[in-house]
């Protein structure tokens, strides 16, 4: 027997093993299936019926690429993530050819003046300048890796004028004035992992004129990493400031007000996506976030619904004011919106009292999460266009509403939402998953896993190689220019020299039957609601 022959019998003896073995698998697999009791469709359909687990198990990452349109998947569309993305790799914002808006559709438009503003005529600081890095875009052929360049770029901030700054809490020690109207919601450190943090800290920073909220986990040493501006977010839980009987540690809470990066506080009542207390999974209580916290490491973690410092408006605004006399910062407080009489009984006690918040976050329903709970995330709160003209028509309704600024958040990621909002009454907007998708996040709804695939929302150290942070961070940079970059020149559209001068008259809303209303006829029925209690 020669060398051929022998090669083919082990050839036909392997073939003729694996075929047996795949029998025998197959066999298992029908005992199995047939036999267990967990699964009905397995009971009736050995094996085959595994076929249906795998179909639904891919089945958001198919109608992610391949079956929703470009404008219908949620949380954020096709269009929507990719308009971000490539804002933030190319610092581009360019489309072709025309909208995919559905104009049949009911929406607020921004009035265009009949005269806009020409570039020289428009009010912002022209020598700050910011540093990064973006792609160029030489090939993108079908079969192969897209061909790019990365090249250093030079440019102008994007900041407002000195005039027009935004100033917080002017009448306490340490005011915080802005020249940026965006800035990064909360999110903590251990939601997020620390090379996302570190990521978004450096680029807010290279920015310049932004701020960084660290949400209710506490100040991590990645926040301040790259030197922006700090909100250092409280919750229930008094994470990062709590004693060993989770009561506040005063001493602690002084120690952190003094870090020059840390220029406001904020109480976190509740939050778009979860009106309760915050959760994080034990598997995400490292060591590390266990010392930040204050808390046991690898135990889950949930703050209260509420602070049980105070139960009420007098004894929350007391609680303001011994925060604020105990670091002199400007202190505020982040709640969500659920009725026109939300807000009437905190202010009111603004007026008779002059104590209260130096801001107020208030955050749409429509905002994002962690980890939350299907009732509370699409039921429980209003979003932020319905929210917003309340609170604005309540401080307005008391003669307050000149003391105290306010930060919007509820998806507020383009240029055009961010100037309906101003519209509506907000002084600053908070964005938080468009900045989590310049540093990588694809959407693949996993952040209260720990499994996050792009390294974002996670603290596997595994996981988080995927997130380069001195590439990132121009991402982030590149993104929050454009935004502002499209801000003033949609304000020039609407004949103003600056965004901070968006007002309810340069907006219109226009119903399905194409019948236009101005947004300051509609806000006037919403204060008129908010008047008759």
């Amino acid at each position: 027997m020669n060398i051929v022959d022998i090669l083919m019998v082990i050839v036909i003896g392997l073939g003729a093993l694996i075929l047996l073995g795949f029998i025998f698998f197959l066999v298992y697999l029908y005992i199995f299936d047939r036999n267990q009791k967990a699964h009905s469709i397995l009971r009736n359909y050995p094996g085959l019926g595994r076929m249906r687990y795998f179909l639904e198990k891919i089945g958001p990452e198919f109608r992610q690429y391949w079956f929703n349109s470009d404008t219908e998947g949620k949380p954020f569309s096709r269009d929507e993530y990719e308009h971000i993305v490539k804002s933030a790799k190319y610092k581009r914002d360019i489309v072709a050819f025309g909208s995919k808006r559905d104009f049949d559709e009911e929406g607020l438009y921004i009035r265009n003046a009949m005269f806009p503003k020409l570039a020289e005529e428009i009010k912002m600081d022209r020598e700050t300048k910011v540093y990064t890095k973006r792609y160029i875009l030489i090939k993108d052929p079908l079969f192969s890796q897209r061909e790019e360049k990365w090249e250093n770029e030079e440019s102008l901030a994007q900041l407002l004028h000195d005039d027009d700054a935004v100033v917080i809490g002017p009448n306490t020690k340490f005011p915080f004035v802005l020249k940026g109207l965006i800035g990064m919601s909360a999110m903590s450190y251990g939601a997020l992992g620390k090379s996302a943090i570190t990521a978004l800290s450096k680029g807010l920073a290279l920015a310049k004129g932004a701020w960084m909220n660290t949400g209710e986990g506490g100040l991590s040493p990645y926040h301040l990493e790259g030197g922006v501006d700090i909100i250092m977010q409280i919750g229930p839980g008094l994470f990062g400031i709590r004693d060993k009987n989770g009561e506040v540690e005063w001493d602690e809470l002084k120690r952190k007000s003094e870090i020059p990066q840390v220029k406001a506080f904020e109480l976190k009542l509740a939050q778009g996506a979860k009106t309760r207390g915050g959760h994080i999974d034990g598997e995400k209580v490292t060591p590390e976030i266990a010392e930040i916290r204050k808390v046991e490491a690898w135990k889950s973690v949930d703050s209260p619904n509420r602070f049980h410092q105070f139960s009420d408006v007098g004894s929350l605004c007391e609680f303001i004011e011994k925060i604020r006399e105990h670091t002199g910062k400007p202190v505020g407080m982040k709640i969500v919106v659920g009725g026109n009489d939300s807000v009437e009984e905190l202010a009111k006690y603004m007026r008779d009292t002059g104590k209260g918040p130096d801001f107020i976050t208030v955050d749409g329903g429509e905002g994002g999460t962690g980890a939350s709970y299907q009732e509370l995330i699409d039921t429980v709160g209003l979003p932020i266009k319905s929210a917003l003209p309340i609170l604005v028509a309540t401080l307005q309704k008391y003669g307050v509403r000149d003391r105290v600024k306010i930060i919007a958040s509820g998806k507020l990621f383009t240029p055009d939402r961010i100037a309906i909002a101003l519209a509506m009454g907000a002084d600053l907007v908070n964005i938080a998953r468009g900045f989590m998708i310049t540093v990588g996040c694809i959407q693949t709804l996993k952040c209260n896993s720990n499994a996050c695939p792009v390294g974002v929302a996670t603290t596997d150290p595994n996981l988080q190689k995927a997130l380069v942070i001195d590439e990132k961070k121009f991402r982030v940079v590149n993104y929050l220019v454009t935004l502002r970059q499209g801000l003033f020149r949609i304000s020039a559209a609407a004949g103003i020299d600056s965004p901070i001068h968006f007002r309810p008259q340069h907006i219109s809303y226009k119903d399905e039957k194409g019948v236009v209303t101005s947004l300051e006829r509609i806000l006037i029925e919403i204060q008129e609601q908010v008047d008759a209690g």
